[in-house]
């Protein structure tokens, strides 16, 4: 076993603060701002085997119950209900990216006992350059969007029914209340539990299994073969963009097979936009819709055939409509800023992936054996956490051990994260694509709940009607465990690559004794928790999805490249990736930079 005890980490951390290998000297490369390593014994892999495999399971289980997430519940949906699972392979690039991004940055831990965070810091030209980079890169993680959103499945199971702030004023209230208890809740289980690592563990089991098993029960009852095909071709689909097109592509007049996008049987046209032509509050820009056909709602759109549906969505391959003279389709980006969302945060995205070299110390893994965790607030006063990393001496006879790590990590990643993220995206979007009308859009706050109306209505005109109110339940209970436990994960994630980064690389905090982490951590943890309160204030949920994805993109794609860096400037030469990896997370890097220009671009109307 490497799970560290509270015992085991004590020792450990003394012993990387003394030095464990003294007839060895620990390089000293980067920044000579930053402290230089300690050195010690890498400890042998634990041997995998049927009898202990759920021993062996490390930060991939509770990185892959945090992956089910925004992304999954929120964007995956919202983008496979306008238009099908065709744009799933961009999830697909982003978790593939997001593989190699994971695998890299456990790279670096298992030689250092030190998280990610702390090697960019200890790059050129220094910590004090970098804390100002990675403080305007990691924003978009503050914005509490999880909450936001995890508040409307709470509202409606209290309801009774989805709320609805236009037609109710008094659900608005609901919600915002809602998500400061969301918000706050979710905080509490970093307070307790000794290593916070464990406590997250334990729920995201739970999570998995509560939510997968429930959409895997509405997969099988209610799901159709078609659907489960549209999904998975989906993932694969490279080069599908979405597309405004009417439905009659042959110019026949006739609704032939294969052109019935949206599946109302009728001949769609493409139904025009319309913009905003009331200023609500007087600053000169209009910001609100007209009633144009009189019906006492809005028109966002012209709505030709009376459906309440806007018309003209699709999706084309890119690359089938050059190769065969169609020439370049007329791509919608009215979505691209959704789309990005998606992308930003299916997986884990962002720098919400930093904490998985973070648990990989925490579980004992490589040289974290040395290094200790980080404990929760309350319990947990017999663990320490080392100031500094410790590495050891690539030698011959140490290099089988680190490969076995190597391949402990790997088998973490694409036996548990990876499968994870897939699975957990291709169920929420199963609801969508089955139980919600082509074209569906997401209002402002309801997305988190969109699918439940629906599921509730398929299972009561069938023959377990009586189990519909449950059905409707479940679909709202997972969403909130989806959100709710979400922000439990993320807050962690980014209060542990801060401290972890303080913990090192200030001076005065390296004068602090080892078993103090924990006052720092919620010290840190409590500046969070009163900026979220603010901003649940002032931000609508789509708004805060919006804002912190388009930030999230270009973080993850710089933390590409810069790990790149990382791993062949500190780490020694016998340990560094090869062309293979190293060309995965260029090429990464690159995919999510694209992604978020592109979705930035949109979001300020220059595209």
């Amino acid at each position: 076993m490497s799970v560290l005890s509270p015992n085991d980490s004590a020792h450990a951390a003394d012993q990387a603060e003394k030095g464990a290998a003294p007839d060895f000297v620990a390089p000293h490369p980067g920044s000579p701002d930053m402290p230089r390593w300690t050195t010690g014994e890498l400890i042998e892999a634990p041997r995998f085997s049927w009898r202990n495999w759920a021993a062996l399971i490390g930060p991939g289980l509770v990185m892959g119950g945090s992956a089910i997430g925004g992304g999954e519940w929120l964007k995956g949906p919202e983008v496979t209900a306008r238009y099908g699972g065709g744009l799933l392979w961009l999830a697909s690039l982003s978790i593939l990216g997001q593989v190699f991004y994971n695998l890299e940055i456990s790279r670096y831990t298992l030689y250092t006992g030190e998280p990610i965070f702390t090697g960019k810091f200890r790059t050129l030209p220094g910590p004090r350059f970098w804390l100002f980079a990675y403080l305007i890169l990691d924003f978009g993680a503050v914005f509490p969007y999880l909450a936001s959103n995890a508040a409307t499945p709470l509202a409606a199971v209290i309801l009774g029914r989805m709320p609805n702030p236009e037609l109710y004023p008094s659900d608005k209230t609901w919600l915002v209340a809602l998500a400061y208890v969301v918000f706050v809740g979710g905080l509490v289980p970093l307070f307790f539990g000794g290593k916070v690592y464990n406590s997250l563990k334990v729920l995201m089991s739970f999570k998995i299994v509560v939510v997968l098993g429930f959409l895997s029960v509405v997969a099988l009852l209610y799901s159709s073969a078609a659907t489960w095909r549209e999904i998975s071709l989906g993932f694969v689909q490279f080069g599908s963009l979405p597309v405004r097109q009417a439905e009659d592509q042959n110019g026949n007049g006739r609704l032939d097979a294969g052109e019935d996008w949206d599946r109302d049987g009728h001949l769609d046209v493409v139904e025009p936009i319309l913009p905003p032509s009331i200023d609500t509050n007087g600053d000169g820009v209009a910001d609100a819709w007209a009633d144009v056909n009189g019906d006492g709602k809005p028109d966002k759109f012209r709505d030709l055939d009376g459906d309440g549906f806007r018309d003209g969505d699709g999706v084309k391959n890119i690359f089938v409509s050059l190769l065969s003279g169609q020439g370049m389709p007329n791509i919608d980006l009215s979505l691209i800023v959704a789309i990005g969302a998606m992308v930003a945060i299916a997986g884990s995205g962002g720098l919400s992936n930093t904490p998985v070299s973070n648990y990989t110390r925490d579980q004992g893994w490589g040289m974290g054996w040395h290094v200790g965790a980080i404990p929760s607030a309350f319990g947990g006063h017999s663990i320490a956490l080392s100031h500094v990393g410790c590495v050891f001496d690539p030698q011959p006879e140490t290099l089988p051990r680190w490969r076995r790590w190597q391949w402990h990590v790997l088998r973490d990643q694409l036996v548990v994260w990876m499968p994870a993220c897939f699975i957990g995206l291709a169920l929420p979007s199963m609801l969508s694509v089955e139980f919600l009308r082509r074209g569906t859009e997401a209002a402002e706050w309801t997305a988190a709940g969109m699918t439940a109306d629906a599921v509730w209505q398929r299972v009561a005109d069938s023959a377990l009607g009586g189990w519909a109110g449950f059905f409707w339940f479940m679909t709202l209970f997972c969403g909130f465990l989806v959100l709710g436990l979400g922000v439990v994960s993320s807050a962690d994630g980014l209060i542990r690559r801060w401290v972890d980064v303080f913990w090192t690389s200030s001076p005065r905090m390296r004068a602090i004794d080892p078993y103090k982490i924990r006052n720092v951590y919620f010290g840190v943890l409590a500046a969070f928790a009163v900026f979220g309160v603010v901003m649940l204030a002032v931000g609508k949920p789509k708004q805060l999805v919006n804002y912190a994805t388009l930030i999230m993109n270009f973080a993850l794609g710089f933390s590409c490249w810069h790990t790149v860096v990382i791993n062949n400037v500190l780490l020694p030469k016998p340990l560094r990736p090869g062309w293979f990896a190293m060309l995965g997370l260029i090429l990464a890097g690159l995919f999510f930079t694209v992604m978020a220009t592109v979705a930035t671009f949109a979001a300020f109307d220059w595209i």
